[in-house]
């Protein structure tokens, strides 16, 4: 990312369909060379945001500039079609011509275009050579695994050299390995070509690995906008911590609030006295008011004699545990809650025994719902 100049401007863009609002007074900007991903359920915005940037629907309110350029003005009445805003897409089905060999169906847009012979082959055979699929140049699409035609529909974008590419969902087709495997390739090769990228997806995974910043959105307005790691670590509110992730979220009140600690009632059925914990607070938490305590699986031990030492100690019983590959997720019901924590394989739980949950406050959220 070369930091600086801001490649995609939204500026309070509402986009209406009846009277949804699928996206609501959305801002955003995105600078020369970043990874953006858009990223939230399916009906939260993120694609038809997507479409807006792209030209395929017109904003009903707010300004998109792109390379400083208006593309779309609702109170101007400025709108640009797709063409003509130097843009590249990649879509979700590859659209890839089973009838022309690999070359023609990256080289097709240039010749249309009207580029010489000369310059279309370097272009065509430079953006065949980045995707890695330069050997199989002379191949027809029919003969081509998935993974293949995806860098297809990638090389294709990139070789008009438009100044942002969008990516709707592009590998939510592949199998799971493959999945894994090609977000990590498009990862180092927009790192490599350093072209601004905008990327759309639900699959928290995806946008950890691949993104300088995630755009988290629901109901069509944006919750947060961060690093991976400030996302996953310093959520802003309940949706987030739970979207990203898996968290366990309880329910409870601020009792008193200093030097970036809070106490907390938590309500817990059954907790007499009313269980009373440490946490990091948020800003603006005061006395009385009520939050949500986000706990991440990982951040919990859990212990089968009660800890003498310990600030934090819900008690509760096992339910059950499940065998997830790298670790268990143990479930432990605590009052009318159940929460979640990742044990080690070597854990033997028992369904049904008493158990003692410890985090430390710093590992402990409250957010705002």
């Amino acid at each position: 990312m070369s930091g600086g100049a801001a490649m995609v401007e939204l500026d309070r863009v509402r986009k209406c369909f009846g009277d949804e609002h699928a996206v609501n007074d959305v801002s955003l900007s995105v600078e020369e060379g970043e990874f953006v991903t858009l990223l939230g359920p399916s009906g939260c915005g993120k694609t038809t945001t997507l479409r807006c940037i792209a030209g395929l629907e017109r904003p009903d309110g707010g300004a998109i500039r792109i390379g400083g350029r208006l593309v779309a003005s609702a109170q101007s009445g400025a709108f640009l079609p797709p063409e003509r805003r130097d843009i590249g897409m990649v879509f979700q089905s590859y659209a890839v011509w089973p009838h022309m060999t690999v070359f023609n169906n990256v080289a097709y847009g240039l010749h249309v275009r009207g580029i010489g012979q000369a310059e279309l082959l370097r272009r065509t055979l430079k953006a065949l050579d980045m995707v890695g699929l330069a050997h199989l140049a002379d191949r027809y699409a029919t003969k081509l695994s998935g993974g293949q035609r995806q860098r297809v529909a990638l090389a294709r974008a990139l070789v008009y050299q438009p100044k942002v590419v969008l990516f709707d969902e592009p590998l939510s087709n592949l199998d799971a390995k493959l999945r894994e495997q090609m977000r990590v390739e498009l990862a180092r090769l927009q790192r490599e070509v350093g072209i601004t990228s905008i990327y759309v997806t639900h699959d928290q995974c995806e946008a950890l690995v691949m993104s300088d910043r995630v755009v988290v959105m629901n109901k069509g307005v944006i919750q947060q906008i961060g690093s991976p790691q400030t996302i996953y670590a310093r959520p802003a509110n309940g949706f987030v911590a739970n979207f990203i992730g898996v968290a366990n979220l309880l329910r409870g009140v601020v009792l008193e609030r200093s030097s970036g600690r809070c106490e907390i009632e938590l309500a817990l059925a059954g907790a007499n006295p009313p269980l009373r914990l440490q946490a990091s607070s948020v800003d603006g938490a005061a006395r009385g008011q009520p939050i949500v305590l986000s706990l991440r699986p990982e951040d919990i031990e859990l212990h089968t004699v009660r800890p003498a030492d310990c600030v934090n100690v819900i008690e509760g019983e096992i339910i059950d545990a499940v065998f997830l590959g790298s670790y268990l997720d143990c479930r432990v019901r605590a009052g009318m809650h159940e929460l979640s924590v990742q044990l080690a394989h070597a854990e033997q739980p028992v369904p049904g025994a008493k158990v003692y949950l410890t985090f430390r406050p710093e590992h402990a959220l409250c957010l705002t719902e």
